[in-house]
């Protein structure tokens, strides 16, 4: 017996897809005009065939001219920089592979920059994190436009990758698309072990060479890093989203197991070619974007979701905001407990149940909307199993239902019996403006700080005050300058190993930001992704050192206890952004600004001088 939708689910829902009717059905009329009744190469002149196929096998040139079997176009992220991209060094021919073996062929279609977040975390190149995302979209477009493409196959694990592919991917939604998952690492140092080591090493207790030793025990093998931070809330998106094969987010490389499910992904993606209607535009929809929500909150996933789930939808026509995440929150429960949010890692959630039990739970109770398209078929109750390769079946990949009882509360709970009766993510709204909180990881006694501003227009300077013994005291720090428009919007994650010290030090801190905390914001209360963004007016900009801010993360609010007549009276400062503060996004954000500024006064918008 079906479980009726959850009534907040529902409305929720309802109203994304009547705000969204017009940007949707434009969508949908782009598709129509994109599909064909035969293959995609079918009917192309004889040189554009050529030029295709030029360098293929003379077997799989066979099959292509006969205009029969499906072309599987291939988008990779690989790099060997990433220790999560590098298992897909050998995927292609692995996919290549399993394409003939399935009647068709298959091509690397094109390749995507893919930046790994924790190198560049504190760094220059960390301004061009969130733009690069943007940049992955393109790509994928590009690689696919030569339209001699059945279906897709999308190769990528982390932060901005998966987002950058799946926008991409929506451009030509005309066709299938399978996301191939690479698998995370196994467990090595507790990533609460690392954690205390870095409030050490700020305070300056142990040396670096500790540091760099803990470090690499966390990080020591193939495969995305093991915290429950973006790379892996992806990884939960693209299952929930029904656009993995089941169960096969966190299953580590190298296995056989892991080789079965690449294998058979190919396969999914060649038996989805055969039918027009599978297009990933079409089964992306409202109430998917809406599953994809739930599950973030019922995990306690990355805070970059709630900037980009917005534009991966918005890349079908459908139109999300916070709004609707405050909403789903409010009704969704905290059924994992993941670091930063507890000590278990991914590989922990995967043996206590992983996504197959949470679905389950989540269906059991209203909670996820199960009539809707996956490329496993129609209803996400195909989800709720586990892959194992089955001894009847001579080894081969199969599916058996998942567990009814988690293996282990202490990581992942039943809907009777959460962690918490809400999610983990909450909407701050006050004459600041509206930002975002991640709370499942604050302790109750941390959720409402009031206390004087420490204004800083550069995370490093914190680190700075810290050692120089000036912020034994409560504050909150108000980091501004750091929005998508001043500078690409970059993580501040280097400013968590500090607050975090003075926090356990009894000191009552906070963080306020028009920035970007890393995916694994923790336990220091942060209202993030505070928008009107400083250089676009918000008041963040007239905010001066000693003013007092509360921040209340039960009553959803941000206020700054400054008068309106006193407000009114200060000039914010203007923020420096141009190349002269050095920064890679900086001066990159700077180039643009500079060339659109020329193109309003009619010039050449871009390179003038070359």
């Amino acid at each position: 017996m079906t479980t009726p939708i959850h009534a907040t689910l529902a409305a929720v829902t309802a109203r994304i897809e009547q705000r969204s009717a017009k940007t949707r059905q434009a969508y949908l009329d782009v598709l129509a005009k994109a599909k064909k009744p035969g293959p995609y190469r079918g009917g192309m002149g004889c040189a554009n065939a050529a030029h295709a196929y030029a360098a293929m096998p003379a077997n799989d040139k066979l099959v292509l001219r006969q205009e029969r079997q499906p072309n599987v176009g291939v988008i990779t992220a690989y790099n060997d920089m990433l220790s999560a991209h590098q298992p897909y060094e050998h995927y292609p021919e692995k996919i290549r592979a399993a394409a003939r073996a399935a009647g068709a062929t298959a091509q690397v279609a094109g390749g995507v920059p893919a930046m790994c977040d924790g190198v560049t975390q504190g760094e220059d190149g960390m301004e061009l994190s969130l733009f690069s995302r943007d940049v992955i979209a393109l790509a994928t477009a590009v690689g696919l436009s030569h339209n001699v493409f059945d279906a897709a196959l999308f190769l990528g694990v982390c932060d901005k990758i998966v987002p950058g592919l799946f926008i991409g991917a929506l451009q030509f939604g005309h066709l299938p698309a399978v996301f191939v998952p690479a698998g995370p690492m196994t467990s090595g140092l507790s990533n609460d072990d690392k954690a205390k080591v870095r409030q050490q090493y700020a305070q300056g207790l142990v040396s670096r060479e500790v540091l760099l030793e803990a470090e690499q025990a966390a990080y020591h093998s193939a495969g995305t890093c093991t915290f429950y931070g973006t790379a892996n809330s992806n990884q939960m998106l693209m299952e929930i989203m029904g656009l993995h094969l089941p169960g096969s987010s966190f299953v580590n490389p190298g296995t056989p197991l892991r080789e079965a499910l690449t294998v058979d992904a190919v396969k999914r993606a060649v038996a989805l070619s055969h039918d027009k209607e599978t297009g990933v535009g079409y089964q992306i929809n409202a109430k998917v974007i809406v599953n994809g929500i739930v599950g973030l909150l019922a995990t306690g996933g990355s805070t970059n979701h709630t900037l980009h789930i917005v534009a991966m939808a918005r890349a079908a026509g459908i139109l999300v905001n916070w709004d609707d995440f405050a909403d789903l929150s409010a009704c969704v429960p905290l059924l994992a407990r993941v670091y930063p949010n507890g000590n278990a890692d991914v590989n922990h959630f995967q043996a206590a149940g992983g996504m197959g039990y949470l679905m389950a739970q989540l269906l059991s109770a209203g909670l996820l909307h199960d009539d809707v398209h996956t490329i496993m078929g129609q209803g996400l109750h195909r989800y709720t199993v586990e892959p194992w390769l089955n001894p009847a079946l001579n080894g081969q990949l199969d599916w058996r239902d998942v567990p009814t009882k988690s293996a282990d509360e202490a990581v992942l709970r039943p809907v009777t019996n959460p962690f918490s009766a809400d999610g983990g993510l909450r909407l701050l709204q006050g004459n600041l403006g509206r930002a975002v909180v991640k709370v499942s990881a604050v302790k109750p006694e941390h959720r409402q700080v009031r206390a004087p501003a420490i204004v800083l227009t550069d995370q490093k300077q914190l680190g700075v005050l810290f050692k120089e013994g000036k912020l034994e005291r409560d504050f909150v720090a108000v980091v501004r300058n750091q929005g998508p428009q001043a500078n690409g919007m970059p993580e501040l994650h280097r400013l968590t190993p500090v607050l975090g010290v003075l926090q356990d030090k009894g000191f009552k801190v906070a963080l306020v930001t028009d920035g970007r905390m890393s995916g694994a914001s923790g336990k220091v209360p942060a209202a993030i992704h505070l928008s009107p963004e400083s250089v676009n007016g918000g008041l963040i900009g007239k905010v001066q050192d000693g003013d007092m801010i509360a921040l209340d993360c039960d009553t959803q609010t941000l206020q700054l206890e400054v008068s309106e007549s006193e407000l009114a009276a200060r000039t914010a400062p203007t923020p420096d952004l141009s190349g002269n503060q050095h920064g890679t996004g900086r001066d990159i954000f700077a180039l643009f600004r500079a060339n659109a500024a020329l193109a309003e006064e009619g010039a050449s918008p871009l390179f003038t001088n070359i």
